[in-house]
């Protein structure tokens, strides 16, 4: 087996819903990404690159049609380099990553690059197809931006279709989440972000984004717009809660974003032969499925599944990326792996930096390899 190493990590800045990045499809999200590896490593022969993989769970407008062949066209590759998207909802960027790695690993490429796209602001509506010629009633249009649609009645009545803020409320009250504890959890990823931000240390995985604009003329974004730096506790504790009887609220669950993030992967022989020098070693990756009410709790039985695997504990673990789509589900996953939280997430996660789904966990690399 090859030994896969991680040689570069970039991600355009997020933009919030109906943000600075409104008007930017995400096969051109992802074209910046792939454009600012080619040119980051100019030693890298880009024709020798055996594939792109990227992650994309919406699939339902601007980024149909195998969304990852269309960004690596757009940024310039040659023809002949092959490109996949991969759904695994909000894993499908880490998804990337793994499907990348196994590739090198076993011998299938020496160069291969992962990640992935979303631009929820353009996600559109859709509706059901007529099984008749005329249709009677009243139809449902769905917004693709988040949540369920079509969905199989023997999964609705025997799983439920819970929304996202929903599984959460399930995971705070199955693990005794506080409201107290979810905001303060909220607001130290704030201020860790924003530390982040002030001292550049996320300066050099970004990408700036063009905009031309016909009111303001061409611009770039370079700058995150999730973060809220004046968060207070006490901002945090006056939000009303999603829910009745509730504990999360707009304050305590990741936004709703745009944005695209890129990882090169490729051999250690390769790296090596090319005179690069890596960021990080690939280790390995596991999947478990959960009961899907609770689904946010997904990542400690797959962080297990993977430690036993290879041999280590979290103990071990200097620096450690986790998901925080909900700070309920964050927290439930550190308190039952037994994390310290001073590692945990140290530059700020979804709530206050990102989360347009499908390429998150892409961006995780980047931030653990900093």
């Amino acid at each position: 087996m090859e030994e896969v190493v991680i040689i570069d990590a970039v991600r355009t800045p997020i933009g919030r819903y109906n943000g600075a990045l409104r008007d930017v499809r995400p096969d051109d999200l992802g074209a910046i990404v792939l454009r600012a590896l080619k040119e980051r490593n100019p030693q890298v022969p880009i024709d020798e690159v055996e594939e792109v993989v990227f992650g994309n769970a919406n699939g339902a407008g601007e980024d149909n049609r195998n969304v990852a062949r269309m960004s690596t066209l757009l940024a310039g590759y040659p023809v002949q380099v092959a490109a996949t998207t991969l759904n695994r909802l909000c894993g499908s960027g880490l998804d990337a990553v793994a499907y990348a790695a196994r590739m090198i690993a076993v011998g299938e490429g020496e160069i291969v690059i992962a990640g992935g796209t979303e631009s929820m602001t353009r996600a559109p509506y859709v509706m059901e197809k007529p099984g008749q010629s005329y249709m009677r009633g009243d139809q449902t249009l769905y917004d693709t931006t988040i949540g369920w649609r079509f969905v199989h009645p023997v999964m609705e009545e025997t799983y439920g279709v819970d929304s996202m803020p929903e599984t959460a409320e399930n995971v705070a009250k199955t693990y005794s989440i506080s409201r107290l504890a979810q905001d303060h959890f909220a607001y130290v990823s704030q201020m860790r972000a924003k530390e982040a931000m002030e001292c550049g240390r996320l300066d050099e995985e970004l990408v700036p984004v063009e905009i031309e604009d016909k009111k303001n003329g061409k611009y770039e974004v370079r700058t995150d717009e999730h973060p809220r730096p004046t968060s207070t506790m006490e901002k945090l504790n006056s939000l009303s809660p999603l829910f009745e009887n509730g504990t999360v609220t707009a304050g305590n669950a990741s936004g709703i974003n745009d944005g695209a993030a890129a990882v090169l992967l490729m051999s250690r022989k390769k790296a090596n032969e090319l005179g690069l020098t890596p960021l990080a070693s690939y280790i390995g990756a596991a999947t478990a499925g959960v009961e899907p009410r609770i689904m946010g709790i997904g990542p400690v039985y797959a962080t297990n599944k993977l430690l036993n695997r290879i041999g280590w504990t979290v103990n071990g673990l200097d620096l450690i990326e986790l998901n925080e789509a909900f700070a309920a589900q964050a927290l439930a996953c550190i308190h039952e792996l037994g994390l310290n939280q001073e590692v945990v997430n140290v530059n700020g996660r979804c709530y206050s930096i990102w989360s347009p789904i499908r390429r998150q966990w892409s961006e995780n690399f980047n931030n653990a390899s900093l």
